[in-house]
């Protein structure tokens, strides 16, 4: 009798058991996969998209996002109203009509678009870049016409940019330094020192004698060179830093006719001006190429002469305006001057005009 019961309780045992099963897998299917995400789809409903608290209805999903988009941009780029005035008195009432402005719409893109193409706008400034290299030559036959039995290594080309810096060198021979400024113009040659290779094009030369195997030096000019004035050839290690400039009101190269000089005391001498006075003093290098033995001129000031006039050097054109004088005598037509100062000038105490041809690198 317990033997015909045991299946039947076995099969009752197993229903149980299955529907308990069934039971709790809706609960723990939710469970696992109902996870919230951005795109507002559960898996509990499938791939269906809720809308707020219901399933979206057709084509309500791409509404939504269309209004949450153009919201978006009305709150980034909308510009308040101007609130309604209304200003009532015994005999007049007066309302101010509201006025709502709205900017125009950029989206990002174009504002980006807009920050991409300022470069196209707004010009760039040439701004010089120091150059610095290294180098060793041998020199070789000078091709300037008077220099054929010199010696001559190049260390920067002629070109039309201002050269400005500092070479350092250790050379086999005892050399002099080369600064060339030009082409000179058409008339311009009279009496400084020139070099040229055909008698055509014309430099003015500038040739220091510096006389020394090894050393440093400060320079401006259209070319740079190492020269020796004897006919065997040498050797050169330099190192040289320097910038390439555009013609300026301060970075120059130029040529001068000396006039009287308007100093007084100075009615007797000459005078060429490189840069005229200025309030902001200026710094910088001149290299100069003169018909006859010239003295170089800094003015400094204007000085107050009732306080400043105590005994120093002092020029004056009216005798209203003062400046102090710093007065140099090199003893030489060429050479180089590193100067400052509130103008800059090259002069000479004879009373017929001198030639000078230049190169000035200034910044005040």
């Amino acid at each position: 009798m317990m033997s015909s019961k045991l299946p039947a309780l076995l099969f009752l045992t197993t229903v149980l058991l299955l529907s308990s099963v069934i039971a709790m897998l809706p609960v723990a299917n939710a469970v696992t996969r109902n996870t919230f995400n951005d795109e507002h789809i559960t898996a509990r409903f499938g791939n269906t998209k809720v809308c707020g608290d219901h399933l979206c209805g057709p084509g309500e999903f791409q509404k939504m996002m269309e209004k949450l988009n153009n919201a978006e941009i009305r709150h980034a780029t909308a510009t308040p109203a101007t609130p309604t005035t209304n200003t009532t008195t015994p005999t007049t009432n007066t309302t101010t009509p509201t006025t709502n402005t709205t900017t125009p719409t950029t989206t990002p893109v174009e504002n980006m678009s807009k920050v991409q193409n300022m470069s196209q706008i707004i010009p760039m400034m040439e701004t010089p870049m120091w150059i610095t290299k290294t180098g060793t030559l041998t020199s070789v036959q000078d091709p300037g016409q008077g220099h054929e039995n010199h010696q001559l290594a190049i260390i920067l080309p002629p070109s039309d940019k201002v050269y400005t810096g500092v070479i350092s060198w250790t050379s086999s021979k005892p050399i002099q330094i080369v600064e060339l400024t030009g082409p000179l113009g058409s008339g311009d040659d009279k009496g400084q020192p020139i070099w040229t290779t055909d008698g055509k094009t014309k430099f003015a030369l500038t040739l220091v004698d510096v006389n020394e195997t090894t050393g440093s030096f400060s320079f401006t000019g259209n070319a740079l060179a190492v020269h020796y004035p004897k006919s065997s050839s040498f050797t050169v290690s330099y190192a040289v830093s320097y910038m390439g400039s555009s013609a300026s009101d301060m970075v120059k190269t130029g040529t001068l006719t000396s006039v009287q000089d308007p100093g007084q005391g100075h009615e007797s001498h000459q005078l060429a001006l490189i840069l005229p006075p200025s309030e902001k003093a200026y710094h910088g290098i001149l290299t100069y190429s003169a018909s006859e033995p010239v003295q170089l001129v800094s003015l400094i000031g204007p000085i107050d002469p009732a306080v400043d006039k105590k005994g120093q050097m002092v020029y004056t054109m009216d005798g209203k305006t003062w400046f102090a004088l710093v007065f140099i005598e090199p003893g030489t037509q060429a050479g180089t001057w590193e100067f400052a100062g509130n103008a800059i000038a090259v002069h000479t105490k004879n009373i017929t005009p001198f030639q000078v041809s230049y190169t000035v690198d200034a910044h005040n």
